[in-house]
């Protein structure tokens, strides 16, 4: 097995021992490290709920378009949320990134997230065959 390990400066770096995602394999398989509402030039946690779901789809679309993809070959999302009363306004966000045949997905309510986030998400990613 090979692996290739994907960096952008277009997500937030990593902010432990992990890499934003790693191309395995045959090179069609990607997995995407959870992402939170962090912003890939500050650093900073944005403010309120709403705007960190929208920068973690922001977040995995540039991890994703780094790794040779898009969010349309995401075929596994999982959802960590601290409140999953937000759990609408994470639908109504996806539906702006995402189109039919949706991804396998699951959301998780957690106690907390890394920097105070309100959520987080990670993702497994299937490229074309790019022979």
């Amino acid at each position: 097995m090979s692996k290739q390990i994907i960096q952008t400066p277009d997500a937030p770096q990593a902010i432990g021992t992990y890499s934003q995602a790693i191309r395995v394999s045959t090179g069609e398989t990607v997995y995407l490290s959870g992402q939170i509402g962090l912003d890939a030039v500050t650093m900073q946690m944005v403010n309120g709920v709403e705007a960190q779901i929208q920068q973690v789809f922001l977040n995995l679309k540039a991890v994703a378009a780094a790794s040779g993809g898009s969010l349309q070959d995401i075929v596994k999302l999982n959802i960590y949320l601290t409140d999953m009363d937000n759990f609408a306004l994470v639908n109504e966000k996806m539906a702006s990134y995402f189109s039919q045949p949706y991804p396998a997905r699951a959301a998780v309510g957690v106690r907390s997230l890394p920097r105070g986030a309100l959520v987080e998400m990670d993702a497994v990613m299937v490229l074309q065959n790019q022979n």
